[in-house]
């Protein structure tokens, strides 16, 4: 696999670890996190969330809903006894991190600073309170603002990860005119899953992901790869080198293995093998 350049950020090979889907690393296979070109954290926020009350899983065709709640240890101790943990493995780190207003954000990246972290992964499908709960993923005033401002303390790798929904592109052209390095493209769906409990129903909430959201984030890939200069890392529904091929011809730059990893711990070195296959038969 060819090296692949992601503005300031270099990766041995395409593939990195989706925030979120492995932890930070506890269960995986040694010869997972050193082969992947890259590792993005789990969420991490400025003080510890405890996150939601089961059911945070349930299983849709082709996919899976997750409402997680952003659960982590917080900045410190990610900072302190985590991160040097997930430097020691080799691949560059892309810490993801999440806050609910402009001052959070910028106290993480500062935080962040002189760690080794090589960069930032922004999610700003958060809410930001100071817009009455309104995510900064829906308002591009708001996304350049905020990534100009974390431009201003983080010197390492940036890049930010777009929600799926509207107004997308807009978004996506106020990161790129703000400071960005690349858009990571995209979170889970928003989804609904009808699960019987005792004599009712129960309605889960939560972001839908694996192969069921593959056509529609490859269409925002390739859409996007024609209105932004910007590397994209497409992220959704990977479970194959075939699916990550696809990607990669619609303009993605890199890809991120999600939910797969959730199923099989090694298929992130499968998917790999059978990319490479790919590219050599051209």
């Amino acid at each position: 696999m060819p090296l692949v350049r992601l503005g300031s950020l270099n990766l041995k090979n395409p593939l990195m670890l989706a925030s979120g889907t492995w932890g930070f690393g506890e269960t995986l296979p040694e010869e997972v996190l050193k082969g992947a070109g890259g590792l993005v954290t789990k969420g991490i926020s400025l003080f510890p969330r405890e996150g939601n009350p089961p059911p945070r899983l349930s299983e849709t065709p082709c996919g899976l809903i997750n409402s997680i709640g952003l659960e982590n240890p917080g900045l410190s101790v990610f900072r302190e006894r985590i991160l040097p943990r997930l430097l020691s493995h080799g691949p560059p780190v892309v810490v993801n991190i999440l806050a609910e207003s402009e001052e959070e954000f910028l106290r993480l990246a500062e935080g962040l600073c002189g760690t080794g972290a090589a960069g930032l992964e922004v999610n700003i499908s958060c809410p930001n309170v100071k817009k009455g709960g309104l995510a900064f993923s829906k308002d591009p005033e708001g996304v350049f603002r905020l990534v100009r401002r974390i431009r201003e303390v983080w010197e390492g790798f940036l890049a930010v990860k777009l929600s799926p929904v509207e107004p997308v592109f807009e978004v996506a052209q106020a990161a790129e005119e703000a400071g960005a390095e690349a858009l990571t493209c995209a979170n889970t769906y928003p989804a609904l899953s009808v699960l019987r409990e005792g004599k009712g129903p129960r309605f889960h909430l939560g972001g839908l992901s694996g192969p069921a959201i593959k056509p529609l984030t490859l269409r925002l890939v390739y859409e996007l790869s024609r209105r932004v200069k910007l590397p994209l890392i497409a992220c959704g529904g990977i479970v194959s080198g075939r699916d990550a091929w696809e990607y990669l011809l619609c303009g993605a730059r890199a890809f991120q293995v999600g939910t797969a990893t959730l199923l099989d711990p090694r298929a992130p070195l499968r998917i790999l093998s059978e990319l490479d296959a790919l590219a050599k038969d051209g």
